[in-house]
Order: C-alpha cells, then structure tokens, then sequence
C-alpha cells in the first residue's frame, strides 16, 4: 500500500472511486431496482409451471456465484503475478458493459425470462471478477491511515450516482406514463432502454481511472501464466500459509463470506420483495431507491470516518447487528409505510459493512498481494454465494410466500456475525488520521 509520505493525488482518489460511480448503473438498475423486478413482476409473471420466477431468479443467482469461486483464484493470482489489475478490472467491466447492452432485447414475454436470467447472471459473474482487481487498486490511491476513508468514499461515490441515475430513468422513461420522454411501455420499452442507459453510463465513467491511476508493477517480475490448476495449487499454499502466518485474516475471509452474502442478497432481491411483499410499485421502488441510497452514502462516509478512528471489525459489528435488528422487523410488519421507515434503516448500515470489510482487509494485507488477497476474498465470498439466494428460493417455494424468503437472509446475517466476533482486527496506524486525502485543501 502507499506509504503516508507519497500519498496520492487527489485525481486518483476521485477516479478510482467513479469507477464505483459509474458501477452503479449495474448495481441499481439491472441487479436491483429496475431489470431485476422487471424480469420477475412482468416478463415471469404468467410464466407456466410449478416454480414461480422468484425462485428462478433465486437459484440463477446462486448458480453465478458458484462459477465466480471458480474463476476469482485465477484472476486475481494472475493479475499479482503479472501486474495486470487495472487491465483486468478494464476487461471485465467492458463484458458487464456487453451483458446490459443484450438485455435491451428481454422482451415483456415468459420466454424471454431465460435470456433475462442468463444475461442477468453473466453480468453478476463479470462484476464480480471486476471487483477483485478493481478493489486491490484501493492500494494504488490509499495509504495505511487513510484506507478506510477512501474505501467509504468509493462506496459513497457509488451510492450518489444510483441516485442521480435513478432519478434520471424514473423521470425520463418510467414516471407517470412514460416519463418525461414518453417512452411507450408495450414490450418493456420504457425499462429495456433504462438498462441501455445504464450500460452507457457505466461505460463512460469506468474510463478515468483507466487514464489517471497507473498500472500496478508485477509482483513476479517476468511471471509465466499459471493456468488454472497452477493457480489452484497457489490457492491452497497461500490458504496454508495464511493459516500458519495469519489464521485470523483467513477466519475474517470465511466470516466475511457469510455475512457478504446476505448482504449481496438484500441488493439482488430488496426491489422484488418491495413489489411483491410490500405493495410498492415498479415506479416507487425507483423513488425508494433514490431514498436508500441517500441514506447508504451518509452511512459508507460515516463509516469510513469511524473505520480510521475506531477500527474496520467495530464498524463491521456494530452494522450487522443494526441489520440483524431491522431485518428481523422487516420480516413482521407491512404496507409501503413501514416499509420505507425500515428499508430505509437497512440502507443506513449496509454502506459501512462493504466499505469496512474491503478496508480491513487491505490493511491486513501484505504488499504486493492485494490482488491474491481479494482473489479469496471474492473466492470464500462467493464459495458460499449460493447459500442466501437458495434459502431464499428454499423458503420461498416451501412456504408458497415471497415473505418467507427474507428468513435466509437473516439467518446468514446472524451467522456471519457469530463467525466474525473472535476475529483479531488488524493494527491500527499508531499516528492520528490526516486530513481526507478528497477534501478540500
């Protein structure tokens, strides 16, 4: 990581963290707000059989996260050894990039919901592989006492666009009929071009940080390709050698993992079950996301500032267990009132539990591996990604209620927070916090 002394400039900090910005043109339209309950509420609404679309999407979620363990130790091993993360977090950005673009053409028709779900979870695959060379940059544009502030500044980044870019679709093609553009909604039009937006808005603010933060050194000066079962022996020395040199950073990789699940689960089905559970509209779920997202970047930048202050694992704790709490509420009440006042206390929490987990882990990690490390980091992450969508498709199918998928989200949520309590966090910069490295001179 860089040192105090040689901190980076400013214009590195801000155009790593719109990458984050502009990543929210998949996090919020296609994942969250828009596609994802397009796709269940419309086009899988008279869809034949005995397994509802809810579930469908459920389990084609859990199955991207299986392929993702798959394929993170590779990415991440080979972009260490060779000095290529900026060039692969460019190369998976411009495949989710491809996906949303494919995703104009999911008609408002039951056959088309394979096509949804496939392109849907190619994406999540994509992102995620993005992630993993895309948050070992963090060590390009951070230094050790300020780490947690620019990982909330990203993530606070991100939640700002969702809001501007979801303020922009729902005015402009799905408010009132139409929006101000008077987009007919026959086919899906009105929200197949909202995606097609947000592909172009990813797009063109991934490209700063591809001009301004430099490419990192090879760690393996001259390193040959691994291949696949080469980087899988890498995989299990390295799991080895943190057991034996670092076993709490390897206990906070599996705590992590859990708890990371429940919360990716929360963003991938929180606007189908406002549809479905609640009573919201397609067009409130949009005005709630603006909301929640407001509240999210109050939260990630809060948390940062505590995260330097108090520790990345205080920040971590204190979140999940605020989760825990409004989750376990949410399960009980209903109507789109005490909806948004709890929804709203989850977007609250959500922001300082992502930011501080890649912020505790960046400072647990040693030079030069960041790559490695958020290679498992994506790795456990996804090792179990499977788990809160099953239980969510599990309960929902069993129990014939889209209500009662919510109880696999919270019983993940409390397992993570029971995994990661005996974890030792990693040691604090013994210096005061200097001023934030994107506030004004």
């Amino acid at each position: 990581m860089t040192d105090a002394v040689t901190a980076p400039p400013r214009s590195r900090v801000w155009a790593w963290g719109l990458w984050d910005w502009g990543s929210s043109g998949f996090q919020h339209i296609a994942l969250t707000f828009v596609f994802s309950v397009y796709l269940t509420g419309s086009v899988g609404k008279d869809l034949p059989g005995p397994v509802s679309a809810n579930s469908w999407l459920a389990w084609s979620t859990a199955a991207a996260g299986l392929l993702i363990a798959v394929l993170a130790p590779v990415i991440g091993q080979s972009a260490d050894r060779r000095g290529r993360r900026l060039r692969a977090t460019g190369v998976w950005t411009a495949l989710v990039v491809v996906c949303m673009v494919g995703m104009f053409w999911v008609r408002d028709d039951w056959s088309y919901l394979w096509l949804g779900l496939l392109l849907l979870g190619l994406a999540s695959i994509f992102v995620e592989l993005a992630y993993v060379s895309y948050y070992a940059l963090m060590a390009q544009v951070s230094t050790p006492r300020t780490v947690g502030w620019v990982s909330g500044f990203g993530w606070a980044l991100g939640y700002v666009g969702g809001i501007v870019l979801l303020l922009a679709v729902y005015l402009l093609f799905l408010s009132g009929d139409g929006g101000l553009l008077g987009v007919p909604s026959a086919g899906g039009l009105d929200v197949r071009i909202s995606v097609l937006v947000a592909a172009v808005w990813f797009a063109v603010f991934a490209v700063p940080m591809f001009l301004v933060v430099p490419e990192t050194p090879p760690a393996v000066p001259g390193a040959p390709k691994l291949g696949v079962a080469g980087a899988y022996r890498a995989l299990f020395a390295q799991l080895r050698e943190l057991y034996r040199s670092d076993r709490h950073t390897l206990y906070f990789l599996g705590a992590s993992a859990l708890y990371r699940d429940a919360v990716n689960a929360i963003f991938s089905f929180g606007g189908v079950l406002a549809v479905t559970v609640y009573g919201l509209a397609p067009g409130q779920v949009l005005v709630f996301g603006v909301a929640v997202n407001v509240v999210a970047a109050i939260g990630a930048l809060a948390g940062g500032r505590l995260d330097d202050r108090l520790g990345s694992k205080t920040v971590v704790v204190a979140s999940l267990v605020g989760l825990i709490v409004v989750a376990v509420v949410l399960l009980v009440v209903s109507g789109p009132t005490l909806f948004w006042v709890f929804g709203l206390g989850l977007g609250l929490f959500v922001g300082p539990v992502q930011a501080s987990s890649r912020s505790f882990l960046l400072r647990a990690c040693p030079d030069g591996q960041e790559g490695q490390l958020f290679g498992l980091y994506a790795t456990t992450g996804r090792a179990v990604s499977f788990v809160a969508p099953a239980l969510i498709g599990l309960f929902t199918w069993l129990f014939a209620s889209d209500r009662a998928g919510t109880v696999g989200i919270v019983l993940v949520l409390v397992a993570g927070l029971v995994a990661l309590l005996p974890v030792r966090s990693p040691a604090q910069p013994a210096a005061e916090r200097p001023a934030s490295p994107v506030s004004p001179a």
